[in-house]
């Protein structure tokens, strides 16, 4: 069954600078779409959603360009999902630029390395509010107690489209589902978050097995229901715990319950409604 990965991620630390990767050995390198080629081989990955990989703010637009100049003659990227500040001035001019860009479909601002108070501020709720003016949805990336913040952001922008990345980055290595359980189903209660089954390989200790992850995918796929999660690489942030190849191979077994005509939806079907593929 054709997989879309809905979170990819393409990085080259000579083109432009990524300042957190300097913080995590494995990842303080270039990762380019042949590396990406090779990880993906043989995963039935057919299409695949580039996301923001957090370049550092002045190169936010550049990012993107290049991103929608790689997806013309690379196919395989279907769709972008663009880095942006909401709360700054000129963002509402970013977007219009980044209108201009036929492939992107959706924006991020990653919130896990911010301040709580981030997103409750008026003013970023208001550009996260003009969001719908140009089709764009947001991507949340959150840790697990950030998520009654972005139930609170959620709630105050109900014709705002969300994605929830990595399901809320629960803490796998533990094995404490609660409070994560209780707020994902808090999410899942709003009619305008889907979730993205992705980087649980990250979270996880370096020895994972299929019962390790098992109960993380059990309970978004009862919260979110077949119609709201989406599948994603993290690739290669996903590297971290387990090739991207793995994590696939780990995700079919973990799905391999549901109705083909529920796989289809989880691993394509709503990936193509969601992010208008």
């Amino acid at each position: 069954m054709p997989l879309v990965d809905t979170h990819q991620h393409l990085w080259d630390l000579q083109q432009f600078p990524y300042s957190w990767c300097a913080g995590i050995p494995a990842l303080n390198r270039s990762f380019l779409p042949d590396d990406y080629r090779a990880a993906a081989a043989g995963t039935g990955i057919t299409k695949a959603v580039f996301v923001e990989c957090d370049v550092d703010e002045p190169h936010l637009l550049a990012e993107a360009r290049h991103v929608q100049q790689l997806a013309e003659t690379w196919p395989l990227i279907a769709g972008i999902v663009a880095g942006v500040r909401p709360g700054q001035d000129g963002f509402v001019g970013h977007l219009q630029q980044l209108a201009l860009l036929p492939k992107v479909r959706g924006v991020r601002r990653v919130l896990h390395t911010q301040p709580d108070e981030l997103s409750q501020s008026s003013r970023f709720i208001d550009d996260i509010r003009r969001l719908p003016d140009f089709g764009f949805s947001f991507d949340l990336c959150v840790l697990a107690r950030q998520l009654p913040v972005a139930i609170a952001l959620v709630q105050a922008c109900p014709q705002v489209t969300f994605i929830l990345d990595h399901c809320g980055v629960p803490d796998v290595k533990s094995g404490n589902l609660d409070p994560w359980r209780e707020h994902i189903r808090a999410l899942a209660d709003l009619p305008n978050v889907s979730c993205k089954l992705s980087g649980l390989v990250a979270y996880a200790d370096a020895s994972w097995t299929m019962v390790d992850l098992q109960p993380w995918v059990a309970h978004v796929l009862a919260s979110f229901g077949p119609d709201r999660v989406v599948w994603g690489g993290d690739w290669p942030v996903c590297t971290l715990g387990a090739p991207l190849s793995r994590w696939v191979e780990a995700t079919r077994q973990l799905t391999a319950g549901l109705s083909p005509d529920e796989q289809a939806r989880l691993f394509h079907r709503n990936a193509e409604r969601l992010y208008r593929l």
